[in-house]
């Protein structure tokens, strides 16, 4: 009896054991039925599923499925450097996908010290390997990983934007303007106002904006890789950012205190001289995605004006400067190694290494071009003595090292044979004996990657000369506005959207090409301040007012100003079209004009107009004038020149910034004011249609309705576009971010379907308008 109790006593712990691995075992039989009938498979199959790759993934030979990856996740650190075990050096392994991918996370970022195990100095020369294989383009980096590519990608067609139509770049008279292609010679990289513009050179109208400088841009410079852009500003700050994904910032660096005027890469991608116009330094040497210091720029007193890097090893770069003097430095670090004082009387602007990297080139405001050896920076001699008859700004290799090309102040754009020192090829800008700044050629790049040895030249007024040699003229000139676009409308059924812009210059943008051409002849000397069309049968006349206080007619089919410009009594801020008369609101009051540009007759007002606008309504014309007292007073023009007060709306609470009538016969008044509200009357007794128009939080600067009258585009300083519904006031379309700085005015084009915006950073932008109710 005890030896039964004492048996059992004995067996009951295991009893227990046997009970409770058969009630796990049970609960486990019973989720695995579970998840098959919930998800139709078994979840031991998940062993040997392979994951759904998609093109562009990122894997490790281990990376085969999900029991795999959650292995690999939750091992731990590794107790031994395995590069130490194989005595094998991380740099060396840079090609090594295999290896890389083992040491990045699934973003493409480089794991730390904690995950890897790697001593201290092997940690940091993977991490060096790793930067050299993205700089190659042999690895994705985090912006090019496919799932971070598709989001974007579905931000962008949810923001509605359907083409950016760039700006030319931004000059300064007497100072060169640096261009940049990409490898493939596909893109050209330019600076303008706070944006850096990335164009298509096949296809102008193609083109990317980068808008992360706070400062005005000065220069762009794209890698050897192609992968990333280095651009600098006037506050001395250089940003490097991806340039085939969506425009992530890679790093912000401040290089020195003032201006930057030239960047350069070294051939790996990896390094970056900057250079300028600082206080204590003039430039820096800096890695591209970490900012620490690669060596040191000395050796000038003044400003540096370009820098160039050679892209074959030993490594070797130049820096020239108004001082006179071209330093020459060995890296990498880069350390000083020489000043070569004695070739330049005058500011170096430019210098350049050959593609092959034996020689070295630059030009000044001294009309020089001396040739170096790549290597050694010796100098070999001068040639071209005498040919250009002003300072030369630009000067760009051929890819195959035989030939280059400068660009001057004389208007001359020169190719150059190096063994023979001669001049193979020559274009002159502009009439034959006549000087005209406008033609100085401020930049020039002989892009790489072509076959058909495309040269593109600068020339003051931004205009892009495309020269092919063999070919005495330009092949194609790329033009459009430098400065913000301050005014816009549109004639011909909407087919021709016009520009002004605050340098006076006014474009016109064939909507079917997104291309743009100046107009002939002097244009305004300050900002143009309004666009008005009147329909003829013979082609559209455009009226232009600016703030040189005149007013200028454009014969649309020829695109040309006519005639001679007329001075108005005052600053203008608006101007109107509508027969039989011109009506400009300027500073002081109103101003009438016939289609010849001569004055009918003048209306002084006790308050200051701030906008204007007119329509057929009833049988009447009716001109809407907004002052300065926040009052919007109707009036109706009587043939030829009268105008007479026929109703003051009751005064709104912030400035009135912009009005415009819908298209007869709807007739309906929209008023933008500074608060960011607008409201909609009805002209049949000037009553308020809708209040809720109420959405933008900055002053409204431009409202254009559709053909149909039945939606209105508006724009404002909060940098937003919005469609509105006059139906659905309440429901809108919203374009979030359309201009840098603000939106000044929008247009309607291709028959009500999109709507094109222009603002403070030059750009022409067209929005594709989806949803309308």
């Amino acid at each position: 009896m005890v030896h039964s109790l004492l048996f059992s006593d004995l067996n009951r712990p295991i009893l227990s054991m046997v009970t409770a691995q058969k009630h796990r075992q049970n609960a486990t039989r019973r989720a695995t039925l579970e998840a098959i009938a919930q998800h139709g498979r078994s979840t031991d199959l998940e062993k040997m599923m392979t994951r759904k790759w998609k093109v562009g993934d990122v894997y490790a030979p281990h990376d085969l499925s999900p029991a795999e990856m959650k292995k690999w996740r939750t091992r731990v650190k590794p107790s031994r450097d395995p590069f130490d075990v194989l005595a094998i050096n991380p740099i060396h392994e840079y090609k090594n996908f295999s290896i890389m991918s083992e040491y990045i996370t699934e973003m493409g970022r480089i794991k730390h010290s904690r995950d890897t195990g790697l001593r201290p100095k092997n940690q940091r020369r993977i991490a060096k390997a790793i930067r050299r294989a993205v700089g190659l383009g042999l690895m994705p980096s985090v912006h090019k990983h496919p799932e971070l590519l598709e989001m974007r990608a579905r931000m962008k067609s949810h923001r509605g934007l359907d083409a950016i139509w760039a700006p030319s770049p931004s000059t300064s008279r007497g100072l060169p303007t640096k261009l940049s292609t990409d490898p493939k010679g596909e893109r050209i990289a330019y600076a303008n106002n706070k944006s850096i513009f990335l164009r298509s050179i096949d296809n102008p109208s193609i083109s990317t904006q980068y808008t992360g400088h706070i400062a005005a841009t000065s220069v762009a410079k794209f890698a050897p890789s192609g992968f990333y852009v280095a651009s600098g500003d006037v506050s001395g700050t250089v940003r490097v950012w991806d340039c085939v994904g969506e425009g992530t910032t890679k790093g912000e660096y401040q290089i020195i205190s003032g201006r930057i005027n030239d960047i350069a890469w070294d051939g790996d991608s990896q390094r970056i001289i900057a250079v300028g116009h600082g206080k204590q330094q003039h430039g820096r040497c800096i890695m591209y995605d970490s900012g620490n210091s690669v060596g040191e720029i000395m050796g000038h007193s003044a400003e540096i004006n370009a820098v160039a890097i050679r892209q074959q090893r030993p490594l070797r770069a130049a820096t020239a400067g108004s001082d006179t003097d071209l330093v020459f430095y060995h890296g990498a670090p880069f350390k000083y190694n020489t000043s070569l004082r004695d070739e330049h009387t005058s500011s170096i602007y430019g210098t350049e290494f050959s593609p092959d990297g034996s020689s070295l080139v630059s030009v000044g405001s001294d009309k020089r071009i001396w040739l170096y050896d790549g290597k050694t920076g010796e100098a070999k001699g001068q040639i071209g003595l005498g040919e250009h008859k002003g300072s030369i700004f630009g000067v760009s290799w051929a890819k195959d090292s035989k030939k280059f090309v400068t660009a001057s102040a004389d208007q001359a754009v020169k190719v150059w044979d190096v063994e023979s020192g001669k001049v193979v090829q020559s274009w002159r800008f502009g009439e034959e004996g006549i000087m005209n700044i406008m033609h100085h050629q401020v930049g020039v790049v002989w892009p790489a990657g072509r076959t058909d040895g495309l040269i593109i030249s600068l020339n003051l007024d931004g205009d892009l000369n495309y020269l092919a040699e063999g070919k005495e003229t330009p092949i194609r000139v790329i033009q459009g506005n430098q400065g913000n676009i301050t005014a816009i409308s549109t004639s011909g059924k909407a087919e021709t959207l016009w520009t002004g812009s605050y340098e006076g210059r006014i474009c016109r943008w064939d909507v079917s090409t997104g291309l743009a051409e100046k107009t002939d002849g002097q244009p305004h000397r300050s900002r143009v301040s309004g666009l008005a069309i009147t329909p003829k049968s013979h082609g559209d006349l455009i009226y232009s007012v600016g703030w040189d206080d005149t007013i200028r007619t454009i014969d649309s089919s020829a695109n040309t100003f006519t005639g001679a410009a007329t001075t108005v009594g005052g600053q203008p801020q608006g101007i109107a079209a509508v027969e039989p008369a011109i009506i400009i609101a300027t500073h002081k009051g109103l101003e009438l004009y016939d289609s010849s540009n001569e004055k009918l007759n003048e209306v002084t007002t006790k308050y200051a107009p701030t906008a204007i606008s007119s329509a057929k309504v009833g049988g009447e014309t009716h001109v809407a004038v907004g002052g300065d007292d926040n009052i919007v007073r109707i009036y109706v023009l009587s043939a030829p020149s009268t105008l007479t007060l026929k109703v003051s709306l009751k005064p709104h609470e912030s400035p009135i910034n912009c009005l415009s009538y819908s298209p007869s016969p709807s007739a309906y008044l929209a008023v933008g004011i500074s608060s960011g509200a607008i409201l909609v009357h009805n002209t049949s007794n000037y009553s308020i249609a809708t209040n809720r128009w109420a959405a933008q939080v900055g002053r409204v600067t431009g409202i254009a309705w559709n053909p149909a009258g039945t939606h209105a585009a508006s724009g404002g300083l909060d940098t937003h576009v919005f469609v509105w519904s006059l139906e659905n006031p309440g429901k809108k379309i919203k374009f979030a971010n359309a201009h840098k700085d603000g939106v000044n005015g929008v247009a309607w084009i291709d028959g009500g379907k999109k709507v094109a915006s222009v603002g403070w950073d030059a750009t022409v932008k067209v929005w594709k308008v989806e949803g309308l109710d």
